[in-house]
């Protein structure tokens, strides 16, 4: 009997591939080479954008950016993600060389031995068996059934509800088209994009789209770039198909909304929602994994069906956006199908998938080796992944949780109103929205014949009215739906809403997105579906005001209590106990402005200035250059070569295969129309134009004629080619450097970042802390002193020799013994523990006080003028290699002003290795501070490094030394 080696994830998420995404993002970030950290901290400064948001952002520009885009089939494959040091480990010889050797298998193996936050590892047994014989697994089978086989770029991202999906899409599409703008011919990024709304949701499509164009590009692109790529957008609603009667041409007005963008081929911006289930699916059938698209049917729906999808198909670079992938499981083989057609034509940039739950219907075994499998539950191709518990004070309401024991579904309703009245009765939002509960009732008949008589009585005995109470059902037979239901359903979440309590009968469940509701009751078994009682419950926990420290009642019968815990547990990972008692709330600190106590001045020092002087080498010619464009476009025939087994090389046969297989369509207006508009109108069409005939032959060459019709060769490298013809009216230059050396004088606070208040989500990156800071700004003002009764009991406890009550009491009547000599604004926001364990172990040095330094923190880039633009000397000339903003300055002032300054950096191993880092510690080592010093006439910068991985004796030995040598009058 063969023993079972299926690996079966009972905590999926925490084992999931996206963890290794994840890690090697935030080393990416971290690092010099990482191009978009300005960009992140425009987005964070202006506070629109959700910290789960933002991390989804940093993670999608990373894909986009540093992995090109690719399929995450190829990326792990390639070992991208890999930061495993297999020196490390304790491995064979020939399996570390083979794991070496071999990317795909690293990657398996690091994922093998990953663990979550409980120490508990991914899989032992797969460790094992890549120990024991690496070479046994198909590594790139493995991750090609992994990703479900596909051949495009297919990344998801799960967010819970409330965490604003749709907002997140919009900051995609405008991040896609600032960047493909600004680089059009880069395939990582898309300029076109078709969004599926739910599927299920019949509702959806209009408020999807709402939401994106009601979205502010300004919250992620600084202006003008936010407004000019906000001009190129048009949306078009793709409706579920009918029947245009008074048509010729075509009878699917969907086609038409497409067909009015031609020429496809140069579309820009075009933004489509649609229904995928409605419209994209339509007419196809799936029997036992074989689709069928009646291709070749005379049904004018099925003409009607492959028309639109293949209009969309040839739509070029197109991002396909799916909200609420787990909807779309029972469609994924259709929709994959689809994707796949238009993946074919090379049309498709990526497919981006958002979903709250992220789980397959039944677990998925992914086989490793004929005795080995993996087990999961979750979508794979998952790369961000944001928990439920997470949001859960953060953008969700916290809620009450109540469980009733009580078999009587009425008087759980009874406690549930009374609480909920007792609790929100008063509660009005500072947008004037009222506080709601929603009460499921599982029929019309009880919801009309018990509850809402029961209801109409309790609210009476607390003032109100029964026009508080709104019942919303489609109706039946007896009971039909009010004439005004819908209306006051849709206005809930409006001020001049007077309803206070909403009765419902299947509706509501999902999709129903109303932030002033406040309160569910969910008080018997078939008030809502089995598996619905986790999304229906959490209904109540939208936020209302953004930051805003709000609350919800859940209340329960004991038969959904545990239904809920069951799919909290299966889908979050998290038991009902943890979710009721999360707290996600940030903490809000002052800050304060200390530059003013301290009369800080500038920091002036010399920014080197490179000027560059273009020397022209050769006039453009395009009369002659055109013509030669081709020539190094060709691309190289397919070599076939065919032998026996003895593979005697007497007996091989060479074939070049010299056949066409271009199938991109081709008209010449449109060619030189695309030259143009891909170098941004340089050359212009009056400039192109004056060379017609010459385009004229080089078009020749690179089409080729089929059916009447021409058609791009795939013979020729067409962007190459077009990139050539736009050299060819550029004159051939070179460059000159001059260097120049500017003054510049910057504020070590840069006072229009500065807020009163902060946000913080980890108080371990603040300091001092807030007691302190308190106790700082009070002795600023001479407000610190000891009252007398402090005084006795601090005296007491010296004489009683209880230095702990000493020290606590001490520490509430002072501030910091250095405050005068640090501090210029207050909490600093670190980047790591180790800067602020230099600055407590610097300024307690004795020196410090002896020679009248200062020491202050720069490391806060949003927060700091004080930055260094580097250069790199390469072949005699000066490059620009970026920005460089150091950590720390100790000063020394003299007359006022600031004379002596040692720039300090505080880096952790992991990025000190950075290639961009070690260029720009290398210029502010040997060219910054000579520069500066020569040009002062003394020596007024130096620069000192700390490794974190340094002793910490090594490390206090030489900042004592540098401080000594550098500040000390020499005699």
């Amino acid at each position: 009997m063969r023993k079972n080696n299926d690996i079966h994830f009972k905590d999926g998420s925490k084992y999931m591939f996206y963890k290794m995404i994840e890690n090697k993002c935030t080393q990416w970030y971290e690092s010099e080479r990482c191009t978009v950290k300005n960009l992140i901290e425009y987005i964070e400064k202006t506070g629109q954008m959700r910290d789960a948001q933002i991390e989804a952002i940093k993670v999608y520009l990373f894909l986009k950016i540093a992995c090109e885009c690719k399929p995450l089939t190829q990326l792990f494959r390639q070992g991208f993600f890999n930061s495993i040091d297999l020196n490390e480990i304790e491995l064979s010889k020939s399996t570390r060389e083979y794991l070496f050797q071999n990317p795909a298998a690293a990657t398996l193996f690091e994922y093998a031995c990953l663990t979550n936050d409980k120490g508990e590892q991914v899989s032992e047994k797969l460790e094992k068996q890549i120990k024991k014989d690496p070479t046994g697994i198909d590594y790139n089978e493995f991750f090609r059934n992994a990703f479900y086989g596909v051949s495009y770029t297919d990344y998801l991202f799960s967010l819970p509800m409330g965490a604003g999906k749709t907002y997140l899409m919009a900051a995609f599409i405008y991040l896609d088209l600032y960047f493909a703008y600004n680089e059009p011919t880069n395939p990582s990024f898309a300029h076109n994009f078709i969004i599926f709304a739910p599927s299920g949701l019949k509702s959806s499509v209009v408020p999807s789209l709402k939401t994106i164009q009601n979205f502010n590009p300004s919250w992620i692109l600084p202006e003008p770039a936010a407004t000019d790529i906000k001009r190129m957008i048009s949306f078009e609603v793709l409706d579920q198909s009918k029947t245009a009667k008074k048509s010729n041409k075509t009878k699917n007005p969907n086609v038409q909304k497409i067909a009015n963008h031609q020429p496809l081929s140069e579309l820009f911006g075009l933004v489509a929602v649609t229904n995928a289930e409605k419209v994209i699916l339509e007419r196809i059938q799936e029997k036992q994994g074989q689709i069928n698209m009646f291709e070749e049917s005379e049904d004018d729906k099925d003409r009607q069906a492959n028309e639109l999808r293949n209009l969309i198909g040839k739509l070029p670079s197109l991002s396909i956006f799916i909200d609420e992938v787990h909807h779309a499981v029972s469609d994924e083989i259709k929709l994959r199908a689809v994707v796949t057609r238009w993946a074919q034509n090379h049309t498709v940039n990526s497919v981006i998938g958002f979903s709250g739950t992220p789980y397959l219907d039944k677990v998925e075994k992914i086989k490793v080796v004929d005795s080995l499998s993996i087990g999961t539950a979750e979508i794979t191709n998952i790369v961000y992944y944001y928990p439920l518990i997470d949001g859960v004070g953060n953008f969700l309401k916290r809620p009450v949780v109540k469980i009733a024991d009580i078999a009587d579904s009425s008087l759980i309703i009874e406690k549930g109103v009374r609480e909920f009245l007792d609790t929100y009765k008063d509660t009005v939002y500072a947008d004037g929205l009222t506080a709601k509960l929603g009460i499921y009732c599982g029929t019309i008949e009880k919801l009309e014949e018990t509850v809402y008589p029961q209801v109409s009585r309790i609210v009476a005995e607390y003032g109100l009215g029964t026009d508080v109470i709104l019942k919303f059902h489609k109706g039946n037979k007896q009971y039909k739906m009010s004439a005004d239901s819908q209306m006051q359903f849709d206005i809930l979440d409006k001020s001049i809403s007077e309803i206070r309590i909403v009765l419902l009968v299947q509706i509501g469940k999902e999709g129903w997105d109303c932030r002033s509701l406040t309160g569910i009751i969910l008080s018997q078994e078939g008030d809502c579906p089995t598996n619905m009682v986790l999304q229906t419950s959490c209904r109540c926990l939208r936020q209302v005001i953004k930051n805003g420290q709000e609350t919800a009642l859940i209340y329960l019968n004991e038969s959904n209590a545990e239904k809920l815990n069951m799919q909290l547990e299966r889908q979050h990972h998290i038991s009902l106990k943890e979710f009721s008692s999360a707290d996600n709330s940030k903490t809000t600190l002052k800050r304060y402005n200390r530059t003013a106590y301290l009369k800080l001045p500038k920091v002036e020092f010399y920014q080197l200035k490179i000027s560059y002087d273009t020397l022209t080498v050769e006039k453009a010619n395009p009369e002659v250059s055109i013509e030669k464009s081709v020539d190094s476009a060709q691309i190289a025939g397919n070599i076939i070569k065919t032998t026996d087994l003895s593979m005697n090389v007497n007996n091989i046969s060479i074939q070049v295969d010299d056949a066409e297989y271009g199938t991109e369509y081709a008209t010449f207006n449109s060619w030189i129309y695309g030259i143009m508009r891909s170098g941004f109108g340089t050359p212009s069409m009056a400039e192109l134009n004056a060379y017609t005939e010459q385009l004229k032959v080089v078009y020749e060459k690179i089409t080729y004629e089929k059916g009447g019709s021409r058609y791009f060769s795939s013979k020729y490298n067409k962007k190459l080619v077009e990139a050539n013809i736009r050299k060819a009216f550029c004159d051939k230059t070179d460059f000159n450097t001059t260097e120049e050396l500017i003054p510049e004088e910057a504020n070590l606070l840069n006072i229009a970042n500065f807020t009163s208040e902060i946000y913080a989500d980890n108080l371990d990156d603040y300091y001092p802390r807030q007691n302190v800071v308190e106790n700082i700004m009070a002795d600023d003002q001479g407000k610190l002193k000891v009252d007398k009764k402090t005084q006795q009991l601090i005296d007491l406890a010296i004489e009683t020799g209880n230095d702990r009550i000493v020290l606590e009491l001490q520490q509430r009547v002072s501030s910091h013994p250095n405050k005068n000599r640090s501090f210029h604004y207050l909490p600093y926001r670190t980047d790591s523990g180790f800067e602020q364990t230099f600055l407590r172990e610097v300024l307690s040095f004795d020196i410090i006080e002896e020679l009248g330094l200062e020491v202050y923190y720069n490391g806060d880039r949003a927060m700091t003028e004080f930055k260094i633009k580097c250069y790199k000397k390469t072949s005699g000339k000066w490059n620009y290699i970026g920005i460089y903003t150091p950590d720390f300055l100790i000063i020394k002032r003299k007359d006022g002003v600031i004379h002596k300054v040692i720039v300090v950096e505080t880096k952790g191993q992991i990025y000190a290795k950075d290639p961009v880092f070690k260029d720009k510690k290398n210029f502010m080592e040997t060219e910054f501070s000579k520069q500066n010093n020569a040009a002062y006439g003394y020596e007024r910068f130096d620069y000192l490094y700390l490794e974190d991985t340094m002793p910490e004796k090594d490390r206090l030995t030489q900042t004592h030394q540098k401080i000594c040598e550098f500040f000390k009058e020499k005699a």
